[in-house]
């Protein structure tokens, strides 16, 4: 078993006053209505602030920028699924061998992010920005965690930026919806790709 005490949620929300939290929950329920009539692409500042019945400002306020909105909109969803990996039952949990739990990692991700696939494509920052989103973070460590329990000697950051590159969402959402390659056949590469590795 894993010490994972050293890997913690990825929420950089503060702590906020009641009145901030009913109105980041109206503004969020504002832009889920949004996404779900349109799609994604709907989701843009002015709109939102328009479906919530106030001013622009305010929607820039709470969240940044349009990234930011939609960050929040994923935050519950990407909470779950963290909460799955680093606590929860296994496969994912920690009362599994680490060998299990970085082969079901990869489809857990791969089924979480295509789920919400329209949001979390319209998330994705500029490169430069990329990596230092910390739901991606935390994912990287856990993997290079895991990697590292299973093979002492190895660069297991590199090869859990390696791994994580196979189940990258845009990469996945060109196969499965650019060439039309079923998403249980990336599921599978992703073993493939784990059980080569421990090999």
């Amino acid at each position: 078993m894993i010490d994972s005490t050293s890997l913690h949620l990825a929420r950089a929300e503060p702590q906020l006053r009641a009145d901030a939290v009913r109105n980041r929950a109206l503004l969020l329920e504002a832009a889920a209505r949004l996404a779900a009539r349109r799609g994604a692409a709907a989701i843009t500042m002015e709109a939102v602030a328009a479906e919530a019945g106030v001013g622009k400002g305010t929607v820039s306020r709470r969240f940044g920028d349009r990234n930011g909105l939609i960050r929040a909109l994923l935050d519950r969803s990407e909470s779950q699924f963290q909460e799955a990996f680093l606590s929860g039952p296994p496969p994912l949990g920690p009362e599994a061998d680490p060998a299990t739990r970085l082969r079901a990692f990869g489809p857990a991700l791969l089924r979480h992010e295509h789920a919400d696939l329209e949001l979390y494509l319209a998330a994705e920052p500029s490169p430069g920005r990329r990596f230092a989103v910390p739901a991606r973070q935390l994912r990287h460590r856990h993997v290079a965690v895991l990697v590292r329990a299973l093979l002492p000697g190895a660069d297991a950051e590199l090869l859990a930026h390696t791994l994580l590159v196979s189940v990258d969402v845009v990469l996945t959402d060109h196969l499965v919806r650019g060439r039309g390659m079923p998403l249980e056949r990336v599921e599978a590469a992703w073993h493939d790709l784990v059980d080569r590795l421990l090999a």
